[in-house]
């Protein structure tokens, strides 16, 4: 058995013996962690598999130290092992259904494939499949795999989900807050910039004058220009769309009675004291339920899916036979199986406000 960077932290994480020291090299064939049902799963297909997720977190994780591998291998595995042996029931169910990938089928993916990136001659096929260190049976037997578990997902499960008109209504009903769009303000600004710790009477008293030349009639673009120091100064005080939601509440306060074109008195903020002008101010919108339905459906479908594909599992572990091999692996997943279950069956989370 070839021993990979994962093998330090397998040692830590699961107790295992060290690789090829329990016989010689030429005597070790496989290690199996468990069967389902009869087929099983290897240490090597379990660190093919930890070494792929963990690749999408870390772009080198040879540099990992023992601890960090250890710690992400700890986080990954349950979910991995969960994964690994629920792929291989989906396989046996599919089978036993007498699902199966065609030649004709099988044929109909290459030519796609081959389509999908530009492959024109056999000779360019199989270079890229030497490049992915794949054979030709190698792929086929990947694809059917895909194609067997989508099968049954999709008649097993899928296919008793169903959102009613009703449903779909309750849910617009209860997310109003997903389906609307805040209201924004865009303002123009004048900054007049003193410490927060500053008794220096100036910057207030020039600000108050800039104020008064404002309710005289003076254009804020041109007090913008002459008086503010704020970065937005180069866009004539201009800033947003800002969420309403976002402004501090007592400034939210002064801003949310006035109307485009109004302006505010002084305001003490951290930078200094501020006068600010509504530019546009657009009132929270909510999504009428007619073009929101497609995506409601979606989202309930989504949620019941993930609901009855839990409960249908559940099943499938219930009615198999599962002979571990390593005790501790065992006990990671019933642990995250335990936990996926209480997830599944708890209701959703109440809608933020």
């Amino acid at each position: 058995m070839k021993k990979t960077f994962l093998a330090r932290g397998l040692l830590v994480l699961l107790g295992l013996a060290t690789l090829g020291a329990v016989a010689p090299r030429a005597e070790i064939i496989e290690r199996i962690l468990v069967k389902v049902n009869g087929d099983i799963l290897t240490q090597s297909d379990l660190e093919a598999r930890q070494s792929a997720v963990i690749r999408t977190k870390r772009e080198n994780p040879q540099t990992m130290s023992n601890a960090e591998l250890a710690k992400m291998l700890a986080d990954i595995t349950p979910q991995i092992i969960v994964d690994a042996v629920d792929e291989l029931l989906l396989l046996q169910r599919g089978r036993e259904l007498g699902y199966h990938l065609t030649d004709e089928k099988f044929k109909g993916v290459l030519d796609n494939i081959k389509k999908e990136n530009k492959i024109e001659t056999e000779e360019q096929f199989q270079q890229a499949l030497k490049a992915e260190n794949m054979t030709l049976a190698e792929l086929r037997t990947r694809l059917e795999k895909q194609m067997i578990i989508q099968q049954v997902q999709g008649n097993e499960v899928l296919g008793h989900i169903s959102v009613s008109e009703a449903e779909a209504k309750a849910y617009y009903d209860a997310h109003r807050t997903e389906f609307t769009t805040p209201a924004t303000v865009m303002l123009r600004e004048i900054l007049i910039p003193t410490s927060a710790a500053s008794e220096d009477p100036a910057p207030k008293a020039k600000a108050d004058a800039v104020y008064e030349k404002l309710k005289a009639g003076e254009s804020f673009e041109k007090a913008v220009a002459d008086e503010s120091t704020a970065a937005s100064k180069a866009n004539g005080g201009l800033i947003g769309p800002i969420n309403l939601a976002d402004l501090a509440p007592a400034l939210r306060r002064i801003i949310e009675p006035l109307k485009a074109g109004e302006i505010t008195p002084v305001v003490r903020t951290q930078s200094g004291y501020q006068i600010f002008k509504i530019e546009t101010l657009n009132e929270a919108t909510l999504l009428p339920w007619d073009q929101a339905r497609e995506d409601i459906g979606n989202r309930v479908a989504n949620t019941k899916q993930a609901a009855e594909y839990s409960r249908y599992m559940q099943k499938l572990r219930a009615q198999a036979v599962l002979d571990w091999k390593n005790p501790e692996l065992k006990k990671i997943f019933e642990q995250k199986v335990a936990e996926d279950a209480v997830v599944a069956s708890a209701p959703p989370p109440p809608e933020k406000k």
